[in-house]
């Protein structure tokens, strides 16, 4: 199907769906969970709902972290619609990784996401996707992306996707994207979103460890004005695939594919199926997707998230985080392909009936001010976007924000990684006009939603720059010592961890349940390790200070430095590699990597664009470091470990506090790096 009639409304995207009956296949119905389910102080739902009301915060905060049955067990009664009433609210244990919420109880997330807002509205806007070039964005009503997702489904089923299969999903941002996620909740399958910028390795890594046996893509994807070849990475990483049985590839361009024996056009088997889906009633703690992130080794792992408790958490913190009113519209400038995608482009808002954009093109497409037009075009209320991009566009100066109306904007919000003062100051008092609530959100792939954010509060309470603050309701969190001990009191700093459970957060990693166990449960018995590090002001607000593990968040992409160095690993050259994360003023953090080359590799500068383009292919090409070093040998312990404590201290330009080195194999390693690394920045400058 051609890009020009992709244009006109996913609803007549297929050019058979309007006045084609959407209604949904069996009545829509509340149904009140038992008492002792749901016992405790009545009013929760409608307290939270009103959470900026004076003396309800710290009220409501208390309840949570006190009687958590109490406090979530009405929310879900309330803010859900469910086929069987849940008996049992929560029963965790962290000592075996053991999470489950609102047990016995049975849903569609998708009928919640559609069904619902389709019978009270079915006219009313659910997507604005705003494509590559401005002003031809699309509007989608929630008929029109119930009946899209119910034919998506039915042709799922048709090629033998069953409950519990599982289903990648390779696609830019895009309503048939978000269909695509909403048609595998629909019939119980389990999806993964594989970001479109990774490379055929990556994306085959994650349909094998997943054994996916559906793929749907485009044939190409646009972005910032240039062709993404989507359709030819999938050939390559599906021929490494045995589990894929079909490739079903949509087109967002008017350009011709090759299509091979699993390939199957998508638009045109799904103009043949019926616009209505009966939906599989699922249990609570059914897999809904997976989600892959990088760990401190080198194999991403697949985070699991279930039903019932992701759906209340990312709806709640969607609606009270950014004051998300009805009528408004919730502009989160995210790719699909991360949890924040996940939570606050499709589950959140549309759990919510909100009107949800989808942005399809970057910061800088066709000029700076892209974000800043489509706000004024548009009328977006609220603006969720990553401080790379905030970072990036200050460069840019004032005007270009000035030149458009932001009226329209109520709630600024940050995530990614921790934004730096100097940016919040220029997106609350340039974007904002210093009168936007700005939000600078904490959480993670593993959390399912916002965990830290200054809202919801009491209503006035101060917001102070670059900084996270408050837990959201249900969230209890401690900061802990090098011995495992809490740290108690204010003005304080420590491993940031979360004391008891909350329904939206990861239930395991996929395949391997023990790792979930080692990588979130172990370092502090009973408790969740965030991986993180956090400081507690003298107010009691908590500041997150960075990774603790060798993990670094690149433009807000978190990547291990493992597997960069897997990657390298790979070259014949190269027998030796390390990669750091370091400051960098746009991304946040950049890679880094030491090298050792073999004496018979030739030309060092050769090797090192050699391993820059094998990054690139193996990985994405964010992940590529922005420098490589070659040195004679990396420093290590007696032991044989790589001390990379000290190769961050010398790129960072603290070499004169390097600190312990008495278990340095060879202490006159370090004169070696620091002279290698001068070289390398005199012949940088000298290049200027």
């Amino acid at each position: 199907m051609a890009a020009r009639s992709l244009g006109r409304g996913v609803g007549r995207l297929l050019g058979s769906l309007r006045g084609l009956s959407g209604q949904p296949a069996r009545p829509l119905c509340r149904v009140s969970a038992p008492r002792r389910a749901a016992s405790g102080p009545s009013g929760s739902a409608p307290a939270v709902a009103a959470a900026s009301q004076p003396g309800s915060y710290p009220a409501l905060s208390a309840q949570a972290a006190r009687e958590p049955a109490a406090f979530w067990g009405p929310l879900a009664r309330d803010t859900l619609l469910w086929d069987t009433p849940y008996h049992t609210v929560w029963d965790c244990d962290f000592s075996t990784g053991k999470i489950g919420w609102f047990l016995g109880g049975q849903l569609n997330v998708s009928v919640n996401c559609l069904d619902q807002h389709v019978r009270k509205s079915p006219e009313s806007i659910a997507l604005i996707w705003e494509r590559d070039e401005p002003g031809t964005e699309v509007r989608i009503t929630y008929r029109e992306l119930l009946e899209t997702t119910c034919r998506l489904a039915n042709t799922l089923k048709r090629h033998g996707v069953c409950r519990g299969d599982c289903v990648a999903i390779y696609m830019p941002v895009s309503p048939l994207a978000v269909a695509a996620m909403l048609a595998c909740a629909r019939i119980g399958a389990v999806h993964t979103v594989i970001f479109a910028g990774f490379s055929a390795a990556s994306l085959a890594g994650r349909i094998n460890d997943a054994k996916c046996k559906v793929v749907i893509t485009f044939n190409q994807g646009l972005r910032g004005g240039r062709v993404m070849e989507l359709k030819k990475i999938v050939d390559e990483a599906v021929k490494h695939c045995p589990t894929v049985q079909h490739v079903l590839v949509a087109h967002r361009t008017d350009n011709k594919v090759h299509m091979g024996d699993l390939d199957i056009p998508l638009e045109q088997e799904m103009a043949k199926e019926d616009p209505v889906c009966a939906p599989e009633s699922m249990g609570s703690e059914d897999v809904l997707f997976m989600l892959y992130t990088s760990g401190s080794t080198g194999m991403p792992k697949g985070i699991v998230h279930t039903q019932a408790g992701y759906l209340l958490y990312a709806a709640l913190t969607h609606k009270l985080v950014f004051d998300h009113r009805p009528g408004d519209i919730f502009g989160c400038v995210a790719d699909i392909g991360w949890i924040t995608g996940h939570s606050y482009v499709v589950y959140g808002p549309l759990c919510n009936g909100a009107t949800s954009v989808l942005f399809e093109s970057t910061p800088v497409y066709p000029n700076a001010g892209r974000y800043w037009e489509t706000v004024e075009r548009l009328k977006i209320n609220q603006f969720y976007g990553a401080p790379t991009a905030v970072r990036l566009l200050l460069k840019y100066g004032d005007a270009w924000v000035k030149k458009y109306d932001r009226s329209s904007l109520r709630t600024l919000g940050s995530v990614g990684e921790p934004i730096n003062c100097e940016a919040w100051e220029w997106l609350h008092r340039v974007v904002g006009d210093s009168r936007c609530t700005l939000v600078d959100t904490w959480w993670q792939t593993e959390t399912g939603g916002i965990c830290i954010a200054p809202r919801p509060s009491e209503e006035g309470a101060e917001i102070l720059p670059g900084m996270a603050m408050r837990p959201f309701f249900g969230i209890v969190p401690v900061l802990m010592d090098e011995k495992g001990s809490v740290v108690e009191g204010s003005n304080v700093s420590g491993a940031l961890c979360i004391s008891q459970a909350w329904p939206g957060m990861a239930r395991t990693i996929y395949g391997d349940h023990q790792r979930f166990v080692d990588a979130y449960f172990k370092a502090y018995p009973g408790y969740y390790f965030t991986g993180d590090g956090a400081h507690r002001t003298e107010g009691g607000y908590y500041q997150i200070t960075g990774r603790m593990d060798d993990v670094i968040n690149i433009s807000g992409h978190r990547l291990g430095t493992a597997e960069i160095e897997d990657a390298i690993a790979d070259h014949p050259a190269v027998p030796e590699s390390a990669v750091i994360g370091y400051p960098h003023d746009i991304k946040g953090e950049a890679a880094f990597a030491f090298i050792v080359v073999k004496d018979s590799a030739g030309d060092s500068d050769v090797v090192v664009q050699e391993l820059k383009s094998m990054v690139a292919t193996k990985i994405a090409k964010y992940a590529v470091p922005d420098e490589i070093l070659v040195v004679k040998r990396l420093p290590k312990t007696r032991s044989g470990k790589v001390m990379r404590r000290l190769l961050r201290k010398i790129i960072t330009s603290e070499a004169q506090e390097l600190g312990d080195t008495t278990t340095l194999e060879d202490p006159s390693i370090i004169t070696e790096i620091l002279s290698a690394y001068q070289k390398c920045k005199d012949k940088q400058a000298a290049a200027k």
